[in-house]
């Protein structure tokens, strides 16, 4: 499935459906509500004091802000966070599985299916959940997407004299040592990453071999500077990484927000990428059940979604408001394919293994 991503922000914007809720109004008895029962989901909440929200990291996705308007909402409900990489999430979760201490899980999707086959997650539908396309969720609601991200090469053109535009380009002798991305065994970028090279070298969901033979002529020509286990957002933007293969969003942050400005270069590579759909879920005997079933309903409330909006990631639910001047911003794709959750989570450890062998 092509996507354009700008393409689908401006059509979503055009389908705004409810007026907007200041989200960042504290729920009390005056206060309308986002969705029917919200009320009284937030006093059962309340009286739990806390939602652990699982591997959110605040620098990522523009979840700092969500966790900003979540607190404001809802103040008797402590939100606690973490940032360890999709991979390792799952892997940790289901060692502690008898008695787990988080109440909500977030990963790239295909590790979300990996969780649910594994029996570490809750059924729960929340507020939106049937706007979502089929392809976007577990019938039940073990899992479902937020939001999605694309892959691109984010440049520091004060550190690289030449801008890459192609995925041939990071070849050549220009770019040694210069690009960082993330492990595929510990993040879901690197596995989108490596998605992307599959696709881009006429690979597909049965032969990932032409990604992997590609990423391995990388490391082995020297342009890969190193691979890192969590998101080096804070390095990029000290000017410590030249180029990060990474999501778009975090280039058009270093850029617009962060104070980067025209010493960033966004690419999106000439022979494609791909769009990563993200998905969270509620944990099974989650301990604090009701104020992790609010920070989801908040999640996917179409005033959770304006935020991921709005830090230039593109909402999982159709019809949600996209403001002006994110869309002036945003950058467009040659091509764009939106992955496949069930055939890639089917190839998991293939790809993760196959990685290994050409990358280390």
């Amino acid at each position: 499935m092509a996507l354009d991503r700008r393409s689908f922000l401006l059509g979503s914007a055009g389908l705004a459906l409810a007026p907007q809720i200041a989200a960042a109004q504290a729920l009390s008895a005056d206060t309308p509500e986002l969705y029917p029962g919200e009320r009284a989901l937030y006093a059962a909440a309340a009286k739990e004091g806390m939602a652990v929200s699982n591997n959110t990291g605040p620098t990522w996705a523009n979840w700092a802000a969500l966790f900003r308007a979540f607190g404001q909402r809802y103040p008797e409900v402590t939100l606690v966070y973490n940032d360890v990489g999709s991979g390792v999430a799952v892997n940790a979760l289901d060692r502690t599985r008898k008695r787990p201490q988080i109440d909500t899980i977030y990963y790239f999707g295909a590790n979300g299916i990996d969780a649910q086959k594994r029996g570490l997650l809750a059924p729960f539908k929340p507020v939106n959940f049937d706007r979502l396309p089929e392809t976007a969720k577990a019938p039940n609601g073990e899992w479902f997407t937020i939001h999605q991200l694309e892959v691109v090469f984010i440049v520091n053109k004060k550190l690289v004299s030449t801008v890459p535009t192609s995925w041939a380009d990071l070849l050549k002798p220009d770019f040694k040592s210069t690009i960082v991305y993330l492990d595929p065994r510990t993040a879901g970028v690197g596995q989108v990453l490596t998605w992307a090279a599959v696709l881009a070298h006429g690979g597909s969901y049965d032969n990932l071999q032409p990604g992997f033979d590609y990423l391995g002529e990388l490391h082995k020509a020297g342009n890969v500077l190193r691979v890192v286990g969590t998101t080096p957002y804070a390095q990029f933007v000290k000017g410590e990484i030249p180029i990060w293969i990474n999501y778009v969003n975090d280039g058009l942050r270093a850029k617009f927000v962060d104070g980067m400005g025209d010493d960033v270069e966004v690419i999106s590579p000439a022979e494609g990428t791909v769009a990563a759909p993200y998905t969270i879920s509620l944990v099974k005997g989650a301990p604090h059940p009701n104020a992790g079933k609010l920070w989801l309903n908040f999640i996917t409330s179409e005033a959770g979604q304006r935020l991921f909006a709005e830090g230039f990631v593109t909402p999982a639910v159709p019809g949600v408001a996209i403001p002006e001047a994110v869309q002036a911003k945003l950058i467009t794709h040659s091509k764009s394919t939106l992955l496949d959750l069930e055939k890639a989570g089917a190839q998991l450890q293939t790809l993760t293994q196959g990685w290994a062998k050409v990358a280390l």
